[in-house]
């Protein structure tokens, strides 16, 4: 694509009249440039992509795109906003990909991982090829591959959409972080349907206030757009049993169907049964009532699947189909994952890093626990601090015997972390253990038979971030391999 031809989806009061080079890609990182690609200028937290513009054109680079003008030879396009203008650009010169996908988007503070996975799920069922985004990796088809944030950059995201039409892929199913739509990283994403899980505190070290975070997740459903298209609805996913249902249904022009337990909705969970090998439900439903099995635990479980099932009904997939999709559905990986080696009590993983998620978590466990319940936790360094008290209260509240230690420390000293737990649970009975390991083969060492151990926080992870440095670790192994010393 021509420069001037790429620069004409821009603000049409952007002046360039120079040079017309050919542009073969387009990066935001001096390192991947290669002849002929434009690079574009990102101010960033700890560095300025503007400080890179001469090593970029060294590297090849047939144009600039910045925010003031830069002494290099090649032309250099000013912007006022250099992040807004990567989004208009890369949807651009990767020809729209999102409009030529069925595209389901998560939002909420618990559940978009599971959700995306039974969603995506459910899809394969139904003879679709399928591409998946967030926290633990990007899918497309059967391949993996490693992301660094939930929901990446702009750039990033449109390349992937991109690979995904490329591979012929049918529908993707992304989790879309509130950091993402503040940021504009989807800006330009054609969404037919968006799916809020629910809303409960965290991110408060960046958004300050739960108002501003409920805003930050709106935006999912407000950019939805404004006209209807009845060849190509849109439609909106929403939990009636959260009050932030309510705002996010005025924000929104698209379809709403909602989905609940405790609340009437169009998709209603009663006469739920669980036990510690699943739950059943009868599915209120707009067919009528449906009896749905499922293999997962927990009231979180029945709204991950009910969400689920309301994005794929929406999405034209028959009823029948869906729940025997959801019905096969096992687990997904670090989310109240079991790790068995054999021994005579239980060790669950799960990613609950929230008080909520914990909360959630443990009183899902209080449900099949028959003696102890060991509650090992810790809270992420450089994040949310007022968080810190209420996951430790929880984890004494809810579990018999708590055990805090390190998370991801990051750049803050673990003990400080700790301390900033332990002033919510003062008069508590626990333990502090800095060193998560030793956490994990405290809990496991001490035991007994019917009891039950959650190892809660980092689920999925294969790290742990200590300073600067990232080291391997893994709760799952961790704990099996104390298991088997035991």
């Amino acid at each position: 694509m021509k420069l001037h031809e790429l620069i004409g989806y821009l603000h049409p009061f952007v002046d360039y009249k120079g040079e017309n080079p050919e542009i073969t890609s387009i990066e935001n990182d001096n390192r991947r440039v290669t002849p002929g690609s434009l690079f574009i200028c990102i101010k960033g937290y700890t560095v300025d992509g503007h400080d890179f513009a001469g090593s970029a054109v060294k590297n090849g680079a047939a144009a600039v795109l910045a925010e003031r003008e830069l002494p290099v030879n090649v032309p250099v396009i000013v912007v006022k906003d250099t992040v807004r203008a990567m989004a208009v650009l890369a949807d651009a010169f990767f020809g729209q990909p999102s409009h030529k996908l069925h595209l389901v988007g998560i939002t909420g503070t618990n559940g978009k991982t599971t959700t995306s996975h039974i969603i995506e799920q459910i899809f394969k069922d139904a003879d679709q090829k399928t591409g998946l985004i967030g926290t633990m990796y990007t899918k497309i088809g059967e391949q993996i591959f490693e992301v660094k944030n939930t929901t990446p950059e702009s750039l990033t995201l449109q390349k992937t959409f991109k690979k995904m039409v490329d591979e012929q892929v049918d529908t993707a199913v992304m989790e879309v972080s509130s950091h993402a739509l503040v940021y504009g990283r989807v800006h330009g994403t054609d969404y037919n349907v968006a799916v809020f899980t629910n809303l409960t505190q965290d991110h408060l070290d960046y958004h300050k206030t739960m108002e501003e975070y409920r805003k930050a997740k709106g935006l999912l459903f407000s950019q939805l757009g404004n006209a209807f298209n009845h060849e190509k609805p849109k439609f909106a996913v929403l939990n009636s049993d959260d009050p932030a249902s309510d705002e996010f249904a005025m924000l929104t022009t698209a379809h709403i169907l909602t989905y609940g337990i405790d609340n009437h909705a169009d998709l209603q969970a009663i006469n739920i049964a669980m036990t510690a090998s699943g739950t059943s439900f009868d599915l209120v439903s707009p067919f009528g009532v449906k009896k749905v099995n499922i293999q997962l635990i927990g009231k979180f479980s029945i709204y991950n699947v009910l969400a689920s099932i309301g994005a794929a009904l929406v999405s034209g997939v028959p009823l029948e189909a869906i729940i025997a999709s959801v019905e096969g559905v096992k687990g997904v990986s670090g989310r109240f994952e079991v790790v068995d080696a054999g021994q005579d009590f239980s060790v669950i993983v799960d990613y609950a890093h929230t008080p909520d998620s914990l909360e959630n978590v443990l009183k899902t466990i209080q449900q099949f626990a028959q003696k102890r319940v060991y509650c090992v936790v810790g809270c992420g360094g450089d994040r949310d601090r007022t968080k810190r008290p209420l996951m430790a209260k929880i984890a004494c509240e809810y579990s018999t015997d708590a055990v805090f230690t390190s998370d991801n420390p990051r750049s803050e000293d673990p003990a400080v972390i700790i301390k900033d737990m332990e002033e919510g649970v003062k008069g508590e009975v626990y333990t502090s253990i800095i060193d998560r390991k030793e956490a994990i083969q405290h809990a496991i060492k001490n035991a007994k038979s019917g009891d039950v151990i959650l190892i809660a926080g980092k689920g999925h992870e294969t790290y742990q971030q200590i300073g600067d440095r990232t080291f391997d670790f893994d709760d799952r192994i961790v704990a099996r391999e104390a298991i088997e010393e035991r």
